[in-house]
């Protein structure tokens, strides 16, 4: 955000809601001060373009002594003949990478 020339999270309220995102203050804060549980891909989106940035750039790598999801649920591998999942409409670029 400093970058950006944005020293304070209300710096963030009117380029959001300029794309569609409405926030209060708090709201807004809270996304910059505090790990968010969850975000919609509209606001990640909003967010890189804003900030001129990837994703990558926004993401913290999670840390695994901090993980809730039970390990057996996150090793859950898919099963032969399960339809595969259609490719992203996220292009490539937006992860930082060339390709799949």
């Amino acid at each position: 955000m400093a970058v950006r020339g944005m020293f304070s999270t209300s710096d963030l309220i009117e380029p959001l809601a300029d794309r569609g995102i409405v926030l209060s203050r708090s709201q807004v804060y809270r996304l910059v001060a505090e790990t968010p549980e969850r975000v919609t891909i509209p606001l990640i989106l909003a967010l890189c373009d804003i900030l001129d940035c990837q994703l990558t750039d926004l993401a913290a790598t999670p840390d695994p002594a901090k993980a809730t999801r039970p390990a057996k649920r996150a090793a859950r591998k898919k099963t032969v003949g399960e339809t595969p999942l259609p490719p992203s409409a996220v292009p490539p670029s937006f992860f930082g990478r060339s390709g799949p």
